[in-house]
């Protein structure tokens, strides 16, 4: 189906607004992703009509609540084409996720001597989890190297996963660099050495089609805020075969089976690691945001944003004094697309575009070790997402070179 951005942002109140005297341009999809009137009203209504705790009532309402929240678990299964929903946890969001595999997976099965590896391109979220671990454990944390181009050094990848790896955690989408790493060639080498693989998905799964299956992955993590859900609700996806053999890191109620005095038994899968009680409104309206992205198509989705990508990396290649950083062929950059712009701070840029209208972030990404690997203290970065258009971009174009000429002669 052919994506019409433009009746599609009728669908986001927020986006229609002013920001210093300008109509709003928001380019900070990488962060959060605004959320559609339909989210909006699923979030209301479940606070008007449902709200009940859920599992634990035989009352109308928890029954409601219930049925919504597991339905909500099924459509996430299907999103991501997971084999059951017993493979699905609802967690806070990627980093919740990610560390759970870590506390979770890590203590069970990692021991001193073995080596956890990632890259030098990891969120915050997919490195701190790793070095606590492995110094809990004494296991050793490798890094793989990246390309000169931005693209995830295979090579080096090829020697650093050996018999002594047991677990590779990388991320699907750079939140800096902006590119796809060959996630299924990672897999397969991780399996070759018996070791698990655990992806980093919040970059991937709001703008392209995910089949963990397919993917064979062992642990997928995503975020439900960056792909229109609201903030608060994640997912962790794991192959039953590990789930089963891992313990809960969090304790109390909804998960346990029975509680003695001095023991306790948990519930079956997925509910042994969901204490307490859980984000019912966010899983629910994450739901939601998941039958409003199917509904446009996630192939449709991420045809057009590479359509967007097309349109406006060459642009910003052109202007002179602005480096991007990451893939250089658009065929090959995701709608992530860090930038700086020669002689200026990326907070000073960023806060140049702000009064211009044009929101993007600036600063290390939660991506440090990357930064540092780059040689550059901090980044701007615009990041675009279906609702987006290509009047965005050349508003974006437009204000960069409004800011350079401002820095230059001192008019905007």
């Amino acid at each position: 189906m052919t994506l019409d951005a433009t009746k599609i942002r009728r669908d986001f109140p927020i986006l229609d607004q002013i920001v210093n005297d300008e109509p709003l341009v928001y380019l900070d999809n990488a962060a959060t992703t605004q959320k559609p009137e339909a989210v909006l009203q699923t979030l209301m209504d479940y606070y008007h009509h449902d709200n009940a705790n859920v599992h634990r009532g035989v009352h109308t309402l928890a029954e409601r609540a219930t049925q919504a929240y597991e339905a909500a678990r099924e459509k996430v299964r299907q999103f991501i084409h997971a084999k059951e929903t017993a493979e699905i946890l609802f967690t806070r969001g990627t980093t919740t996720s990610l560390n759970w595999v870590a506390r979770s997976f890590g203590d069970a099965f990692v021991e001193e001597g073995d080596e956890i590896v990632i890259s030098y391109m990891e969120h915050h979220a997919n490195i701190i989890p790793w070095q606590q671990l492995a110094q809990a454990k004494k296991a050793k944390l490798i890094y793989i190297d990246v390309t000169p181009e931005g693209f995830l050094d295979m090579a080096d990848a090829r020697r650093k996963i050996g018999p002594k790896t047991k677990i590779v955690a990388i991320a699907h989408v750079s939140n800096v660099l902006g590119g796809i790493n060959p996630i299924e060639e990672l897999i397969a080498l991780a399996h070759a050495h018996d070791a698990v693989m655990v992806v980093d998905g919040a970059q991937a799964v709001p703008h392209m089609p995910v089949d963990v299956q397919a993917l064979d992955c062992d642990f997928y993590a995503f975020s439900g805020h960056k792909m229109c859900g609201p903030t608060g609700i994640g997912v962790l996806y794991g192959k039953r075969q590990w789930l089963e053999q891992m313990e809960p890191v969090e304790f109390g109620g909804e998960m346990i089976d029975f509680v003695n005095l001095y023991d306790s038994t948990w519930k079956e899968l997925p509910w042994k690691f969901e204490a307490g009680t859980p984000n019912i409104a966010g899983a629910i309206a994450l739901g939601r945001a998941i039958d409003y992205l199917n509904a446009i198509g996630m192939t449709a989705i991420h045809e057009y944003e590479q359509e967007l990508v097309a349109y406006v990396l060459p642009k910003l290649q052109a202007i002179e004094g602005v480096t991007i950083y990451g893939p250089q062929d658009p065929a090959k950059h995701t709608g992530v697309m860090a930038f700086n712009l020669d002689g200026l701070h990326p907070h000073d840029v960023a806060t140049a575009l702000d009064m211009e209208g044009v929101a993007v972030r600036a600063g290390h990404h939660c991506a440090q070790p990357l930064l540092n690997y780059l040689q550059v203290p901090a980044t701007a970065r615009a990041s675009f997402y279906f609702y987006n258009t290509k009047d965005d971009a050349d508003r974006l174009v437009d204000a960069i070179l409004a800011t350079k000429e401002f820095f230059q002669y001192g008019a905007l």
